[in-house]
C-alpha cells in the first residue's frame, strides 16, 4: 500500500484522476463512496492543508463542512495538540449518543444525503502531515470501530504518500514570483475585488495547479480563509501565514495571509511568493531537516561563509560542512546558490 499510494501521488495525472485512484486503492481496506486526502504543513499545523486530493465529493457538501468547521467550532478530527488523542473520528446521521458539534455536523451530512464520515489525523512523531476523510452515503454501512483500525494502520503509507508528493515538486522555483496579489472578501464570504496581481496568481492555480487542484476548490479555499481570518480563535501573531503551498502545487511556494479590515466585517487575503522567514519553517519540515540543519541554513541565507557560520553556532568547520552535505542529500540541491534559490532568494 506504501508503493502503490506513493506512486500516484506523484504521478502528473489530472485531479480527478488522481483522487480517483486514490480513493480506489483505499477502498480495499475502508470501503467508501467519497474521500479527500489533504496533506497539510507541520511547520503551520492542520488549518487547510497546503493541498488536496478529491474523489466523489459534492462541492456543496466541501463548502458546508467547511462553513461547519470555522462557525461551530468544529475539529476535523482528533485535537492535533493533544499527543494521546485517538487519531480517527466518526459521526453518523441518527447516532443518539453524538455530542452537540457533532449532532450539528450529522445534519450537514444528512443535508447532502450522507449517512456517515469517518476522519483520520496524519501524524507521526515529527508532526502532523494531513487528514483523511471517507464518506458513506444514505443506504450504505455506517463506519464503525473495525473500520476506524483498519483506517489508523493506513496513516504511515498515507504520511509517505503526502510527503513523496511534495517532495516530488521542483526544488527551484518553475513559475515566476508574481507581485503580491489581494482579494477582499465581504462578511458573507464571497470575494468582492481583485487586484490585478491577484487575478495573476488565481489563473497560475487554475493551470499549474490542474493537477491537484479540482475546479470548485478555488472558491472554497478563499471562503475558508475568510472565515480562518475572522475567527476569535486565530493564534495572536496574525502575520504567520493561513496556508503555505509547496512547488508541488503551482511550482513554486505561496503563502497566503489575512487580516480584518475596519467595522466593516470585510476581509483583505495577500497571496505572494514567500521568501526567507517564511518559507524557511515549512521547507525544513517537508525535507525532514533537523534544528542544527535549519540553523545553519540560516546562517547561509545572510551570505556566511562556512568559517562564521561556524563561530556563530559554536561548531567546528567540519560539523558545518556535514551539516551542510546532509542538507544537499536531503532536497537534492546542487551546492549553496542552489538552495538559497530554492528558498526565494
Amino acid at each position: 500500500m506504501r508503493r502503490e499510494l506513493g506512486y500516484v501521488a506523484v504521478q502528473r495525472a489530472g485531479a480527478d484522476d488522481r483522487g480517483r485512484t486514490l480513493s480506489r486503492l483505499i477502498a480495499a481496506v475502508v470501503p467508501h463512496d467519497a474521500f479527500t486526502l489533504v496533506g497539510s504543513d507541520p511547520a503551520i499545523g492542520l488549518g487547510f492543508g497546503s493541498f488536496s486530493f478529491w474523489h466523489g465529493f459534492p462541492p456543496g457538501l466541501v463548502k458546508d463542512l467547511v462553513r461547519h468547521r470555522h462557525e461551530q467550532d468544529s475539529p476535523w478530527c482528533a485535537d492535533p495538540a493533544v499527543p494521546g488523542a485517538a487519531p480517527t473520528h466518526i459521526v453518523t446521521v441518527g447516532d443518539p449518543l453524538l455530542p452537540p458539534a457533532d449532532r450539528m455536523r450529522a445534519e450537514v451530512l444528512a443535508a447532502h444525503r450522507a449517512a456517515s464520515e469517518l476522519r483520520l489525523l496524519l501524524r507521526d512523531e515529527h508532526g502532523v502531515w494531513g487528514m483523511l476523510a471517507l464518506i458513506r452515503f444514505e443506504g450504505g454501512q455506517p463506519f464503525d470501530t473495525q473500520d476506524a483500525r483498519l483506517a489508523a494502520l493506513l496513516s504511515p503509507a498515507l504520511i509517505g504518500a503526502v510527503r513523496r508528493h511534495v517532495l516530488a515538486g521542483p526544488l527551484l522555483p518553475a513559475a515566476p514570483a508574481l507581485p503580491a496579489g489581494v482579494i477582499t472578501m465581504g462578511p458573507d464570504h464571497r470575494v468582492r475585488t481583485v487586484s490585478p496581481q491577484a487575478v495573476a496568481w488565481l489563473d497560475l492555480f487554475r493551470t499549474r495547479g490542474r493537477q491537484v487542484v479540482p475546479e470548485w476548490m478555488p472558491e472554497v479555499f478563499l471562503m475558508a480563509l475568510s472565515l480562518a481570518t475572522r475567527s476569535p480563535d486565530r493564534p495572536g501573531d496574525s502575520a504567520a501565514p493561513l496556508v503555505c503551498s509547496p512547488p508541488a502545487v503551482c511550482g513554486r511556494w505561496i503563502v497566503c495571509q489575512g487580516q480584518t479590515l475596519g467595522d466593516e466585517g470585510d476581509v483583505a487575503l495577500v497571496i505572494e511568493a514567500p521568501v526567507g522567514d517564511l518559507v524557511l519553517p515549512s521547507f525544513c519540515a517537508w525535507y525532514g531537516i533537523t534544528p542544527r540543519e535549519h540553523d545553519v541554513i540560516d546562517e547561509l541565507r545572510s551570505g556566511a561563509a562556512t568559517q562564521r557560520i561556524a563561530r556563530r553556532l559554536d561548531l567546528s568547520v567540519h560539523t558545518v560542512n556535514d551539516h551542510l552535505k546532509a542538507v544537499f542529500r536531503k532536497t537534492g540541491a546542487d551546492g549553496r546558490d542552489e538552495l538559497i534559490a530554492a528558498l526565494g532568494h
